[in-house]
């Protein structure tokens, strides 16, 4: 059995013994899930440590380059004498995908200790959770489309019923507009994915093929095909290559979520319970990111060189758009949601600016953001578990009542708004660094990237000051002061790593770097020949 395979399915097992096992066993439910998710961390970090470097193991465009590899046959359809229909259960990882497999699992760990704070129906919810981690190592590992198409749509499920059944008061209306965004999206991608299929052929067999790897090289397109670089054809009076990259790339924006495809995502934050807020924010707007680089501009580099200034300034937009809606915010979590989509955004300009430093920047900004990210919801669900509010205005003095939190918050806070010496920083530099040299890109946008930042540090500040600093006086009075104690033992577990995580790739990131470096090479090498 393949590690990898093992990865992906070993949550679908622990989710089988929490069906199977009576209602009289729920206190046990929670801790299954957990050694679900350390087992995944193990075997992740396994990975990581015997992933090879060097330019053989770029992977990218080169199927033999990928590591950890099984393909198998999976779904055969004899079509007379037009050939055969197959479609392989194919999953691999490069160096992109590695680094964001560890970081899903570590993620996935944190959701699970913040999961002790659901007390209804347990044996659905860990069952539903453990689908949907399932679906997101799924995602990473997929190298064929059909599959990719299957996980990617998997998730959709347990997301909905996870916000719509756990959820906080309007938890209907978010679940809804949640599916509705993500489904328009996705529907879309099926009919491409479509034509993707019946234009490209496999050279061993000559048959159709939904191998990713296979899509990306221009000589297996069938000519005349509807994705044929040659002799192309055109879709309502537009090139069919730019409408099938127009329409991954907003199916995969809505994830993101890039403005102006982000209205789903404060609503469901803000409605979701605290560990699904960990699993959206930590994992699932990564998965956008990662479909943009690995499909959309894959796929279609001609048109990601093309439309660079475009992606460019949706990566912009998105920075600032989310930065200033933060500064206006009085719910905690809500101003978090808002500054992902800010954060989110240096992915975007990062890999618009498809320079080696850019690219390295948006890959660290991922899995940057998916550690600090998980850590601020975190700290959310500490507060309003203990007095369900999350008011900015309603609280004040917060350090001198708990000063371990306070410390926890603080290092999240200057770690988001890029503080050298925390993982954000090599992001964001990185990312600014690309966008600054990079032809595609005027510098303006480069500028522009830096006013977020600035941003990024107001909001927080103002939150940091408003809430935790000056003599305690709080909403709730003394009913508050008794409920606001300190972090427990469980907390503080989940807090400790995400808070030496960030430090440590702040100092070292190269653990992070040396992985994604050839991938991100090859990557580049590969636009630079369109």
């Amino acid at each position: 059995m393949n590690i990898l395979t093992l990865l992906i399915f070993s949550p679908a097992l622990f989710g089988l013994i929490i069906l199977a096992l009576p209602s009289s066993w729920r206190a046990s439910y929670k801790y299954i899930t957990l050694l679900a998710a350390l087992l995944q961390v193990g075997m992740s970090v396994s990975m990581y440590l015997n992933f090879k470097t060097g330019a053989a193991f770029g992977g990218f465009n080169q199927e033999g380059q990928y590591q950890f590899v099984q393909k198998l046959p999976w779904i055969s359809l004899n079509l007379g004498s037009t050939g055969k229909m197959q479609i392989d259960y194919f999953v691999g990882v490069d160096g992109m995908s590695i680094m964001l497999l560890v970081m899903s699992a570590v993620v996935m760990v944190i959701a699970t200790l913040a999961s002790w704070e659901i007390k209804s129906n347990l044996k659905g919810y860990f069952a539903l959770f453990l689908m949907l981690d399932m679906a997101v190592m799924g995602v990473f590992s997929a190298l064929d489309f059909f599959l990719f198409y299957l996980f990617y749509e998997l998730m959709l499920l347990p997301l909905y019923f996870l916000i719509g059944m756990w959820g906080g008061a309007r938890r209907e209306y978010a679940a809804i507009k949640f599916f509705l965004y993500t489904l328009f999206g996705s529907v879309f991608m099926l009919l491409v994915m479509v034509g993707l299929y019946l234009s490209v052929t496999d050279p061993a067999t000559g048959n159709h093929t939904f191998n990713i790897v296979q899509m990306m090289n221009p000589a297996n397109y069938q000519q005349g095909s509807v994705f044929a670089l040659l002799g192309q054809q055109t879709l309502f009076g537009i090139p069919a290559r730019i409408v099938g990259f127009v329409v991954l790339f907003v199916a995969f924006a809505i994830k993101v979520p890039v403005v102006p495809f982000h209205t789903w995502l404060p609503d469901a934050h803000v409605e979701a319970p605290t560990p699904v807020s960990i699993i959206l924010a930590g994992v699932l707007l990564k998965i956008g990111g990662y479909g943009i680089i690995r499909i959309c501009m894959g796929i279609f580099p001609e048109v990601a060189v093309s439309g660079a200034f475009w992606l460019g300034l949706l990566g912009v937009i998105s920075i600032l758009y989310g930065a200033l809606n933060a500064l206006a915010q009085r719910d905690l979590k809500r101003l978090i949601a808002y500054s992902s989509v800010s954060h989110m955004g240096f992915v975007l300009l990062g890999v618009a600016s498809q320079t080696a430093e850019g690219v390295s920047g948006a890959m660290m900004q991922m899995i940057s953001h998916g550690f600090l990210s998980a850590m601020l919801f975190f700290l959310v669900g500490v507060v309003y578990n203990r007095v369900h509010d999350r008011d900015i205005y309603n609280f004040r003095g917060l350090a001198t009542l708990m000063p371990d939190y306070t410390v926890y918050v603080m290092i999240a806070f200057f770690a988001s708004l890029g503080l050298p010496g925390f993982s954000a920083f090599v992001a964001e530099a990185f990312s600014l660094a690309g966008a600054f040299k990079s032809t595609l890109l005027p510098h303006w946008m480069a500028v522009c990237g830096s006013v977020g930042i600035l941003l990024s540090a107001a909001y927080f500040l103002w939150t940091l000051q408003r809430m935790f600093f000056g003599q305690a006086r709080l909403k709730g009075g003394e009913v508050w002061k008794t409920a606001l104690s300190k972090l427990d033992i469980r907390e503080k577990a989940a807090l400790l790593p995400l808070a030496l995580l960030a430090l440590l790739l702040g100092i070292m990131p190269s653990l992070a770097l040396d992985k994604i470096n050839d991938s991100v090479l090859a990557f580049i090498h590969f636009l630079q020949l369109k």
